[in-house]
């Protein structure tokens, strides 16, 4: 037998990494990697558009588009229930929010992924959205490039930081591969995963990026998702429209962000009901979809319509298979509806079981809201005219720089996806003002808001990144000498003589934190020995000026530090007990390492 199929996997792998070690630095392993990681978000990103494409063409290929079809009422519960199913008792993990997963991981994670992520959001979300469910592919194609990016520097026993970069790799890639927007990609990772930009990240995310869109243009072709052509140029005078538009975007934005977050508390609270998750969601999506065909799967054919219309026959055509069919003159009103529940749509896909993301949905909108505005300021003459198919568009990259917080990204992704660069300049007024809008609402990304909240997001301020990444658990020191209240000083002093520290903690017969113990104020009495049996523990103990717990944000631990100015703190669990004891001394040590490891390029 061969020498080498005589090793066993590990002993394999663990020759790679020593040659690795001793051949090259971990900066051009890195690079290295980020090819492979481009190459298989690429990879990853045509299988999940096939598998989608080949699903709604099996579904929907006998459907007249002269009248409304009765199986958009079964399709997408259909699809909502087998995405569950292979959830529940295949990937047996919460795999929904796709961005948001890549962001906690980063956050609170140490940009851990587990290996099933990097393929169980294709398949989950493939089913999801190949039976109708509305909502984007994008998020579940981000986790599982970041995934593939994390699990082979795990593989390779990279650290933390690098692990990061990583993740950053594979969720650009991601989008570089689906949308053939390199610059987007690199952007999107600054801007919404909040990934530092350095010379030493720079280069392997743009490695990452050119790669994946490459190798997208061999598996598809060079042409673009969307096709569009300007045909009227843009004007100065065009100037007003076009701030009042980023407005009206950014507060499409905020009831986008708002409702969806109020639908999935909605369906939260019913976590434990999962049937009765699936009716209310399959009912909410599928009534929707009967109604409103444009919401069925991502819509992107729609939104097609919308960019490539030159006539009213044309953009008729988004009426197609619905009740509205043949009713042209109800055009606006369509597109206003369909505006209107789109979020709800998406909630209830998510909400009752599916498994997609919110960056194509907020590519729909913008588009649906753009051509709305574009065609209600025409009928009304508000002002000059502007052509409807532009500020299609514009509301695209409008709706998502207000959804994402990431102008940059919206600019340059519509940019790439349509050709449309000679409309860069109003895409920067509408991306700013819609930006500056939302922003004055709400201050995080849908995806951020509600690890921002809980004080588990990563940002660029490099203190507060750094505050995020540290791990409260590293610093808990578990070795203590603990003492009972009814304990006589002269055992306390023993005691005392025994312990490391200067903080002695004092617990009751359960367990549970009732006092402390500072020995810089016992000296008076603690070298009196006439006094060792007439004080107890109980007598002199004080209580503990804070406590923390294991889930506390390093930022509120450091601010308690500050406000009670403690050597020591305790740390307890969900049940009072004591874990153990963090030291400030020790703390600010980590941090000031981190921070220096962190600025270190």
């Amino acid at each position: 037998m061969d020498e080498i199929t005589e090793l066993d996997e590990k002993t394999l792998l663990g020759s790679i990494v020593r040659w690795r070690t001793e051949h090259l630095s971990t900066r051009q392993f890195t690079l290295i990697l980020s090819f492979f990681v481009g190459l298989f978000a690429a990879i990853a990103a045509y299988c999940l558009h096939w598998l989608i494409k080949q699903i709604q063409l099996l579904l929907t290929a006998g459907f007249s588009i002269s009248s409304f079809n009765w199986l958009y009422l079964v399709f997408p519960v259909v699809g909502i229930y087998l995405t569950s199913l292979f959830v529940r008792y295949i990937v047996k993990d919460n795999i929904s929010h796709g961005i948001t997963r890549v962001l906690y991981a980063i956050s609170s994670k140490r940009s851990r992924l587990k290996g099933h992520n990097c393929w169980s959001s294709v398949v989950a979300s493939a089913i999801t959205i190949g039976f109708g469910g509305s909502v984007g592919a994008e998020a579940p194609i981000v986790l599982t490039g970041s995934a593939i990016g994390s699990n082979l520097g795990q593989l390779f026993k990279l650290d933390n930081r690098t692990l990061m970069l990583l993740v950053g790799c594979g969720a650009s890639a991601a989008i570089a591969g689906i949308y053939k927007a390199p610059i987007a990609g690199l952007v999107f990772t600054l801007e919404v995963l909040m990934v530092d930009l350095t010379m030493a990240s720079l280069l392997p995310i743009l490695i990452a990026c050119v790669t994946a869109t490459c190798f997208t243009y061999i598996f598809v072709g060079t042409e673009s998702m969307f096709t569009f052509h300007i045909d009227e140029a843009w004007v100065i005078e065009r100037v007003p429209a076009s701030v009042l538009f980023g407005v009206f975007c950014g507060l499409i934005s905020l009831y986008f962000m708002r409702t969806m977050t109020a639908c999935e508390n909605m369906f939260a609270a019913m976590k434990n009901h999962t049937y009765l998750r699936l009716i209310v969601g399959g009912v909410i999506l599928s009534s929707l979809i009967f109604l409103f065909p444009s919401l069925y799967g991502e819509g992107l054919s729609s939104v097609n319509i919308l960019l490539n219309g030159e006539t009213e026959s044309d953009w008729s055509q988004i009426l197609n298979n619905s009740l509205f069919y043949g009713h042209n003159h109800l055009l606006v009103l369509y597109i206003g509806l369909v505006l209107f529940t789109k979020v709800f749509a998406t909630s209830a896909t998510n909400g009752s079981g599916g498994c997609g993301g919110t960056f194509a949905p907020s590519l729909f909108i913008g588009a649906f809201g753009g051509f709305f505005f574009a065609r209600l300021w025409n009928i009304y003459q508000v002002g000059i005219y502007i052509p409807e198919k532009n500020f299609t568009l514009l509301g695209m990259a409008g709706v998502m720089a207000g959804v994402m917080h990431s102008p940059l990204t919206a600019m340059f992704l519509i940019a790439e996806i349509t050709g449309g660069y000679q409309l860069l300049l109003p895409l920067m007024i509408v991306c700013i003002s819609s930006y500056l809008t939302i922003n004055i609402f709400e201050p995080h990304s849908i995806y951020g808001m509600r690890l921002a909240r809980q004080g588990k997001l990563i940002t660029h301020h490099t203190d507060r990144s750094i505050l995020t990444l540290m791990n409260l658990e590293s610093i808990i020191d578990k070795d203590y000498i603990a003492v009972r209240p009814d304990m006589q000083l002269g055992d306390l002093v023993h005691a005392i003589s025994r312990s490391h520290t200067s903080f002695i903690p004092v617990l009751d017969a359960g367990g549970s934190l009732v006092g402390e113990i500072d020995v810089t104020k016992i000296r008076h009495i603690m070298f009196r020995t006439e006094l060792y049996q007439k004080f107890s523990v109980a007598q002199i103990m004080t209580q503990s000026p804070a406590t923390l717990r294991r889930n506390d944000p390093m930022e509120e631990v450091m601010g308690k530090f500050d406000k009670t100015d403690a050597a020591f703190l305790p740390v307890l669990d969900e049940n009072n007990k004591l874990l153990g004891f963090i030291s400030r001394t020790r703390m600010y040590a980590m941090y000031r390492q981190m921070v220096a490891d962190f600025s270190t390029e």
